[in-house]
C-alpha cells in the first residue's frame, strides 16, 4: 500500500516488517491518527532476518541491520525525506542490533550474537565504511546509545563475559563493565539519566536491575509464572516517564509483566497483561510521549504487533508484524526528533 502523500508534519511509527511476505520493507503509521497505515516503503531484497533499526534526526537517515538468506550481515541506509535507499552493503564479519551516534555521523554495529568476533564495528554513517573496531568480548548482540549516553553493549558470550553489560565511552572508546549478573544477558534498557539499567537475564523468571554508579544489582522475581525453565525472557523497557518497566515473558507465555519503578532498586509487580496472540512476545518499545506500548510477537513471526495504552494497560490496536520500530516526528517537512527501538527512559532531571 502506498499513500498519495508524504508525511510532512506529525508523529510517525516506522516499523520494519518481519512477516515472511513483506520482510525488510517499512510500514509507516500515523501515531496521532490511530496508527493508520500511511504507506509501505519497499527497500531491499533478500532480507531473511531483521536485526535492528536506528535513525538520526540530524541527518534524516534511517538504518536497518539485517541478514540475508545466505547468512551475510548487511545494513541499508534510507533517506526518510524521499524514501530512497542511499546505500546497502555487507558489513564484515556480521551485524546485529545497531545504534547511531546522537550527531548522526557514526553507527555502532555489533558483530552478531552467533559469531566469534571479539569486537564491534564503528562505521561512517554516511557510507558504511568501517572507521574503528572496539574490542572487549565475543558474540556481541544489542547496542544502545541512550539519551544520556554512553554506548552500551550486551553479548551472548559463553566464556563468562556474557554475564556483564559493557559501557563504551564514545570519545575515548574506553570500555568498562557492570556485573556479573545471574546469567548471560538478554535485552536491556537504560533510564534517561543513565543511572539504572533493567535487564532480561538467561535462566531468570523476572529481571535484574543495576545501579550504574555503585554497580549494585538486585533481582526482581516473578512469584507466579508458567512451569518449567524460563530460558531467556526477551523484551524489556522503561515507560518514558520511568514510572514503570514492561517486560516480555518466555516464547510460549502470552503475557507482559508490568513493574512499578517508584524505587528502581525495589521493583513491584503491578500487573500481568494478556496478549491477543495467545503466544509470547520478543520485543517491546514505546512512543516518545509514552502513550503507547508496542509489543512485538515472536521473532520473524507473521503474528501482529499489539499496541497497548501505556497508561491504562489496555489493548488498543494491532499493526503488521514488527519488532524493529522507531518513531520519527516531522515539523514543517523536517525531522524534528526520533525515538528509539529500545524502551529507554526519557526523564532528564533528578527528583531526588
Amino acid at each position: 500500500m502506498l499513500a498519495a502523500h508524504e508525511p510532512r508534519t506529525g508523529r510517525f511509527l516506522y516499523a520494519v516488517n518481519q512477516a515472511a511476505a513483506t520482510r525488510g520493507s517499512i510500514s509507516v503509521y500515523d501515531i496521532s491518527a490511530g496508527h493508520r497505515l500511511v504507506k509501505t516503503i519497499e527497500t531491499v531484497r533478500d532480507v531473511d532476518d531483521v536485526k535492528g533499526v536506528a535513525a538520526s534526526a540530524a541527518t534524516g537517515r534511517l538504518y536497518v541491520a539485517y541478514r540475508t538468506r545466505s547468512g551475510v550481515g548487511m545494513i541499508y541506509c534510507l533517506n526518510v525525506y524521499d524514501d530512497v535507499v542511499l546505500w546497502n552493503r555487507a558489513i564484515d564479519p556480521d551485524v546485529d542490533r545497531l545504534a547511531v551516534h546522537p550527531g548522526g555521523q557514526l553507527l555502532y554495529v555489533p558483530t552478531w550474537e552467533g559469531g566469534s568476533a571479539d569486537f564491534i564495528n564503528v562505521l561512517d554513517a554516511s557510507t558504511g565504511d568501517v572507521v574503528r573496531k572496539v574490542y572487549f568480548s565475543n558474540r556481541s548482540h544489542d547496542t544502545l546509545f541512550p539519551v544520556s549516553g554512553p554506548l552500551f553493549q550486551e553479548t551472548k558470550a559463553e566464556d563468562g563475559s556474557g554475564k556483564y553489560l559493557y559501557l563504551i565511552d564514545p570519545q575515548s572508546y574506553a570500555v568498562s563493565r557492570i556485573g556479573p549478573y545471574a546469567g548471560i544477558l538478554g535485552p536491556y534498557a537504560v533510564d534517561g539519566m543513565s543511572r539504572y539499567v533493567v535487564n532480561n537475564v538467561t535462566g531468570l523468571w523476572g529481571m535484574q536491575v543495576a545501579e550504574l554508579k555503585s554497580g549494585r544489582i538486585v533481582t526482581a522475581s516473578l512469584a507466579e509464572h508458567p512451569p518449567g525453565e524460563p530460558a531467556l525472557l526477551h523484551g524489556i523497557g522503561w515507560t518514558p516517564d520511568e514510572r514503570e518497566v514492561w517486560q516480555s515473558s518466555s516464547a510460549g507465555d502470552p503475557h507482559i509483566y508490568v513493574w512499578s519503578m517508584r524505587d528502581p532498586m525495589a521493583p513491584v509487580l503491578v500487573e500481568r497483561i494478556s496478549m491477543k496472540s495467545r503466544r509470547g512476545a520478543h520485543w517491546l518499545t514505546f512512543d516518545i510521549q509514552g502513550n503507547y506500548t508496542y509489543v512485538a510477537p515472536n521473532k520473524s513471526s507473521d503474528d501482529t504487533t499489539e499496541i497497548f495504552d501505556a497508561h491504562t494497560h489496555k489493548s488498543v490496536g494491532l499493526i503488521g508484524s514488527s519488532e524493529d520500530m522507531i518513531e520519527i516526528d516531522f515539523a514543517d517537512g523536517k525531522v524534528s526528533r526520533v525515538g528509539d527501538q529500545y524502551g529507554v527512559g526519557r526523564v532528564r532531571t533528578s527528583t531526588n
